[in-house]
């Protein structure tokens, strides 16, 4: 029988994190589970939706690394995203409509606490309208970078890691020179989910293993 290697330190540590972090969400009622590659959460997260399901896809960099959108769209099911640059715009704002109304929505979060608890800061509010309510089913999905201890932590991570990078990825600057009504517009509205909301049949957190998004 093959001996198994141990972990390196880092490996260890996130590992560690991770699952107590998990732990954390299935103790507030979420389904929550830990896997080490991307590989196996793709695996996870095509378990959990059904294939005539319609899929509602938010705007997550963590999605499209993982290459989920191009599965469910090669397994046949009916995928609304609004990132997709092959229609056209008015396709595209349709797409952000029907995710609330699909039967599975799919995105990532910006931070999630040591104890179980989701944060998210919106612009416009489509990715945690939909998280939250319509789909019965909502999945996240996310990497070890984005575990944090408290929700104080989690919104500074958000409002001075993950948003200014975001807004780079889009082709505007956000730095010390920033309005405050562009900060507004930025950070409109912010979710604090202690637990499933009440209105989910099944609410997903699926912990990755490796450094996914932003």
């Amino acid at each position: 029988m093959a001996e198994t290697k141990p972990l390196d330190p880092e490996t260890w540590f996130h590992t560690k994190r991770a699952k107590a972090c998990v732990e954390a969400l299935n103790k507030v009622g979420f389904t929550a589970v830990y896997v080490p590659t991307r590989e196996e959460a793709v695996k996870a997260v095509l378990e959990h939706i059904p294939q005539g399901a319609s899929v509602g896809i938010g705007g997550s960099v963590t999605v499209r690394e993982l290459g989920l959108h191009e599965a469910l769209k090669a397994r046949g099911n009916v995928v609304y995203d609004h990132w997709d640059q092959s229609v056209s715009s008015e396709e595209r704002a349709l797409a952000r409509d029907r995710q609330i109304t699909a039967d599975v929505f799919l995105s990532s979060t910006n931070a999630v606490t040591m104890k179980g608890t989701l944060i998210n800061i919106d612009g416009t509010g489509n990715r945690v309208a939909s998280m939250i309510f319509g789909p019965k089913v909502s999945i996240v999905v996310c990497g070890y970078n984005k575990i944090v201890a408290d929700v104080e932590e989690g919104l500074r991570r958000v409002r001075e890691y993950a948003a200014p990078i975001n807004y780079k990825r889009l082709g505007r600057e956000f730095d010390e020179k920033a309005t405050d009504i562009e900060k507004a517009k930025a950070y409109a509205i912010t979710t604090i989910l202690e637990s499933k909301p009440g209105g989910k049949e099944k609410f997903v957190v699926v912990v990755v293993g490796e450094k996914l998004g932003y």
